[in-house]
Parts: C-alpha cells; sequence; structure tokens
C-alpha cells in the first residue's frame, strides 16, 4: 500500500475510537512525519512508541489517546504480522526469566536512578498501586495500601514476613515499624537495595540482592507486591513452590500483581524494549494452574482501576521535576517515560490490565479467611468502617 492508503486506514481505524488525525481534541494525534503510517502498519505497538520518542507524532493527552484505541479494540483490527506470530510461538517454549536473564530488569529499570524514582514516587517510595479509597493524595493512597496489605497479612509482633521483590523498602520498613515484625525482602536491583537499607536502618530489617530461586529458609508470612510481572509463565510453577515451601504450615501469602484479561507468554512489544525487559503479565488462569494443589485461596481482590490515578500521579511528580531531572536524562528519555506512564494509565483506565491482591494459605485457614472490613451495606444505608486507615 502506498502513504496515502495507509493514511486513509490509519485515518479510518482511528476514526472508529472516536479520534482524528490532525484534529483539535487534545486526544487527537498529529502526524510530524508522514512515514509514520507505514512505521506504524509495518511494526505494530514497538512502532507506534518508537515514532513517539522520535517525534513522528504527538498529543497532549495521551493516556486518553491509549483509552479510547484500547476501549475500541483497534489491535484486532489491524492484521498480525508473521515474524510477530513466531515470536510469540517461541515465548512459549523459551524460558526469558531465568536466573541469569533475571537481573537485565534489575540494571535497565530499576537501577536507573535512585534520583528518578525519589522525584516521581510517594515518600515512601512505594513502586506499585495505591489504594485510593478514601484517599485524597499518593501519600495517602500508598499509605492505605501498607495499611491494606498488612492487614490482610495479619501480622503480629514477632513474626517473620519474607518481601519477594522488596523495591525500595516500603513494605519492609512499614511492618517492621507498626507491625512489629522481623522482615527479609530480597531484590534484584542493587539501587533498590542500597535504597532499602538506608531505609529501614535501626530496624529488625534484612534487604538482601537475590533471586528468588536461591530462598529456601521458613517465614510466618510472604508478600509479593510488583515482582510477579517479572516471573514469566514457565516460571509459574516454580515461583509458588518456593513460595509454599518457604511458609510456615499456618501461614499467608499475599501476591499483589498486575494481570491481564487473557492469558499470554509475551508482554507488548515496546513495554518490553523500553521499560521491563521480558516482562509478562499473568492471567487468572495462569495464576490459578501455578497455585492449584499448592495452595488454597483465601481471597481474591481487585482494584486495577486505582493504577490509572496511581500512574497519572506519578507523571504529574515526574513533569513537575523534569527541570531537575533534566540535567542527567535526555528528551527522548521524557518522551520515552512520559509514553510508560501515559500509555499504561490508559490502558488500567479503559480496564484491558487489572491489579489483583490474592491471598494464599497451605491448608485453608481453619473458620476462614476473613478481610479487613473496608464496607458495610444494609438496606439503603451505608457504612463505612476502614481498619487502621
Amino acid at each position: 500500500m502506498n502513504k496515502q492508503d495507509l493514511r486513509e486506514l490509519a485515518s479510518d481505524l482511528l476514526r472508529s475510537a472516536n479520534i482524528t488525525l490532525n484534529g483539535t481534541n487534545p486526544w487527537d494525534i498529529q502526524i510530524l512525519n508522514q512515514d509514520f503510517y507505514q512505521r506504524v502498519f509495518s511494526q505494530g505497538s514497538l512502532g507506534l512508541g518508537e515514532a513517539y520518542i522520535d517525534h513522528w507524532w504527538d498529543c497532549d493527552r495521551l493516556d486518553i489517546f491509549f483509552e479510547k484505541i484500547i476501549k475500541a479494540d483497534l489491535e484486532s483490527k489491524i492484521k498480525t504480522r508473521k515474524w510477530v506470530l513466531i515470536k510469540l510461538l517461541l515465548a512459549r517454549f523459551l524460558n526469558m526469566q531465568t536466573k541469569k536473564r533475571a537481573w537485565i530488569v534489575g540494571r535497565k529499570h530499576y537501577d536507573l536512578g535512585n534520583d528518578l524514582y525519589s522525584c516521581m514516587l510517594d515518600t515512601r517510595m512505594n513502586y506499585t498501586c495505591g489504594y485510593w479509597r478514601n484517599a485524597n493524595t499518593l501519600d495517602e493512597a500508598q499509605k492505605n495500601k501498607l495499611e491494606l496489605t498488612c492487614q490482610k497479612l495479619k501480622l503480629k509482633s514477632g513474626m517473620r514476613l519474607l518481601d519477594i521483590g522488596c523495591g525500595f523498602g516500603a513494605l519492609a520498613k512499614y511492618a517492621a515499624k507498626h507491625y512489629g515484625v522481623s522482615v527479609v525482602g530480597i531484590t534484584i536491583s542493587r539501587e533498590q537495595q542500597e535504597y532499602a537499607k538506608q531505609n529501614c536502618a535501626g530496624l529488625p530489617v534484612e534487604i538482601r540482592l537475590q533471586d528468588y530461586r536461591d530462598l529456601n529458609e521458613k517465614f510466618d508470612r510472604i508478600a509479593s507486591l510488583g515482582m510477579f510481572e517479572h516471573v514469566g509463565q514457565l516460571n509459574y510453577r516454580a515461583y509458588m513452590q518456593i513460595a509454599r515451601n518457604c511458609l510456615t504450615d499456618d501461614g499467608i501469602f499475599l501476591l499483589h500483581t498486575i494481570g491481564n484479561n487473557v492469558s499470554t507468554t509475551a508482554a507488548n512489544e515496546w513495554i518490553n524494549k523500553y521499560i521491563f525487559p521480558n516482562g509478562m503479565l499473568p492471567s487468572i488462569t495462569q495464576i490459578g494452574k501455578a497455585s492449584e494443589g499448592l495452595f488454597v485461596m483465601e481471597d481474591w481482590e481487585n482494584f486495577g482501576a486505582y493504577y490509572d490515578k496511581t500512574l497519572m500521579a506519578w507523571f504529574a511528580n515526574f513533569d513537575k521535576h523534569w527541570e531537575q531531572l533534566k540535567n542527567k536524562y535526555d528528551d527522548r528519555f521524557y518522551r520515552m517515560w512520559s509514553y510508560y506512564l501515559l500509555s499504561c494509565a490508559g490502558m488500567f483506565r479503559a480496564r484491558a490490565t487489572q491489579l489483583w491482591q490474592i491471598v494464599f494459605s497451605k491448608q485453608g485457614i481453619t473458620g476462614g479467611y476473613h478481610p479487613p472490613l473496608r464496607e458495610l451495606k444494609s438496606g439503603n444505608e451505608a457504612s463505612i468502617e476502614v481498619i487502621g486507615f
């Protein structure tokens, strides 16, 4: 197809999502290079993202743009390229998240610089979805998330907690300080380890640079917030087996993960190349298969809609501090990082991806598991009880 044909095809597809080429709405895209159409139709999501970084197109509200194209399911209307199908097929059998490869995302993403994350995140340095019920600010939402997580784990003083993928130590510090537990946190990021050690200084917290596959000790509780997205479908079962082996018989395991509505074997190409190498989002089916026969699922909560607000708050912080950050990070990084945060916000707003907190026990909790009470309704009356928030 020639450029004019490709332009007309793109215009028709975008119009079905209520987006106009070079239109006046903030979600309309402005084409700055006429080779844009060939690049996107030949390279898909990777070409779209790279063209944005290269200033081939622009959009005032990327978050709304992505919300609209995802809701319109434009991807399914474009014929999948043969080499992408081959790549997806290979991902079924090639383990992209081996012990050796697991450290790549640490170096390329989490080690970008603590200056970047301290400007973008909340004051406690949570790099996972906040819990926005009864919260007006990012700090409040992240405190709510930590409190909710600790209550779901039913932490008690003297317990030993394992934090798989501890990040900058937010949960470890909160749990040790407010619940009197000792914590072992593991991460594959040297920058995170350094920050978390300082963050948790003076508390019974040990922060290790360690792969989860090297764990072999017992804990009363296990939490994993925002790490399972790096495990990969060929390792899900092994991950669950390790969690079971490390959990005491009466223990509780909380898994906090982004999730896909459908099962896949590979991540978005652009996200995989530029943001989270070797990442992959699990589905309900994949988590169920991986945990079957190993755990009893006690509770499953979805607050994926809150990731939209979290990502928009992160972008606002990032954008506000760009004058401070641009001495280290260039214009291409600004566009790449903005594209990452805002496209993901649109994805969660469109409810194409979810955020799950799943509570597991090894043998089933006697008398049943009772999650923290948050909202009780009786007839036409409603009362809210928020524990510890």
